[in-house]
């Protein structure tokens, strides 16, 4: 019988993973003036003991004008390092997985409601609102505000909060830092010759609009611990025809981390513009992991629709990627580890009060409880 390849380990520069299943990040919208609450204690504590390898935490602005929303994680003070410790803790104690956090800033996407309140962009007239930011004032779509466009200061100041975010994230205990370059938000924005129209060192060819996205990576490496792992989530594609940001400039961009000290890179896709044309399916974007991984070389994470074990389990024995992370997947079945487990006729990690589900000892009493013989009638 062949071992499973999902339920092996992986290094992360210095951080073993149980197994490669990830959770990934998906904002809650649920955090009070960018602290935790008790539903992040509750989100994250029932996949921190449902034997996953990594539970990853949602999209963290690292400043107040980086979220995407007025209900989004932050972790720019101590008051919001102080809750998500909290979590965190919760999860390290009773859980039987790794922590990680992804950092961000949303730029010209940030500032907008509550999805189940709308999501519409919330004006900057507006006291729940804020100005944004962005490589170039152009705005999302004819709904947002124009966002002001970043000088040197204000890039300096956005490279120091991302630093300083980082160093939190380390004194709260995680021992992964993702930060997130994908999905329209500010990173992207430079990275994309859609949102970013410059035409100073930080615009124009493939390696002036890499140039802010890796000193921001820069400064997070020097900061970040060497014993620990550090990589980056990638939009590998616009989706957008006549944008040059496709899975070839993603691979040169990733290539550029893998030099500057990446341990891994999370490819997900799309998110610029209001234009793009996604052709969504099962595993639709695995093709673009499968691409960066075979020309860079980089420890990768498959990301979109991977919903099944033996499919999960084949896009790891092709090679296509080196972990696999749900999300949706995750939030309608959080003990989706352990029913993978059983499908692949592997072993997975339960938390003490949760043996007696598992497949070795279903049927057997509860400890404490001496079986009761049958009445016979």
């Amino acid at each position: 019988m062949r071992s499973s390849r999902l339920f092996s380990p992986i290094t992360l520069g210095g951080i073993e993973l149980s197994n490669r299943i990830a959770v990934a990040p998906m904002c809650q919208y649920s955090a009070d003036d960018g602290s935790a609450t008790d539903w992040h204690l509750m989100h994250l504590g029932q996949f921190a003991v449902s034997g996953v390898g990594l539970v990853m935490v949602e999209a963290t602005g690292v400043s107040p004008e980086g979220r995407i929303s007025p209900g989004c994680l932050g972790l720019w003070s101590d008051a919001n390092q102080d809750a998500l410790a909290r979590v965190v803790g919760f999860c390290k104690d009773y859980g039987n997985t790794t922590m990680g956090i992804q950092l961000a800033h949303a730029g010209r996407k940030a500032s907008t409601d509550l999805p189940w309140y709308g999501g519409a962009p919330i004006p900057a007239s507006d006291p729940r609102g804020w100005q944004t930011v962005a490589p170039s004032a152009a705005p999302y779509s004819d709904a947002f505000d124009t966002p002001t466009a970043l000088d040197e200061a204000g890039m300096a100041k956005i490279v120091d909060d991302f630093v300083a975010a980082a160093r939190r994230a380390e004194e709260i205990g995680f021992d992964v830092v993702e930060v997130h370059m994908a999905h329209g938000y500010l990173l992207h924005q430079f990275l994309s010759p859609l949102s970013n129209k410059r035409n100073d060192a930080y615009g124009g060819a493939l390696e002036g609009r890499m140039r802010f996205p890796l000193e921001v990576f820069a400064a997070v490496r020097a900061a970040w611990p060497r014993n620990k792992a550090l990589g980056v989530r990638i939009s590998a594609t616009d989706w957008v025809e006549g944008s040059s940001w496709t899975v070839e400039e993603a691979s040169r961009f990733t290539a550029a981390l893998y030099e500057a000290g990446a341990d891994f890179i999370d490819v997900s896709s799309g998110g610029s513009s209001p234009a793009q044309q996604i052709e969504a399916g099962p595993g639709y974007q695995t093709g673009f992991a499968a691409t960066i991984r075979r020309d860079v070389g980089i420890p990768t994470m498959a990301v979109g629709q991977i919903t099944e074990p033996k499919q999960a389990e084949a896009i790891l024995r092709s090679g296509q990627a080196d972990i696999v992370a749900l999300g949706r997947g995750m939030l309608f079945n959080p003990r989706w580890a352990w029913h993978a487990a059983e499908a692949l006729d592997a072993e997975a990690t339960f938390a003490p009060q949760y043996m007696r589900s598992s497949r070795a000892l279903r049927g057997e009493p509860v400890p404490g409880n001496p079986p009761v013989k049958a009445r016979k009638d």
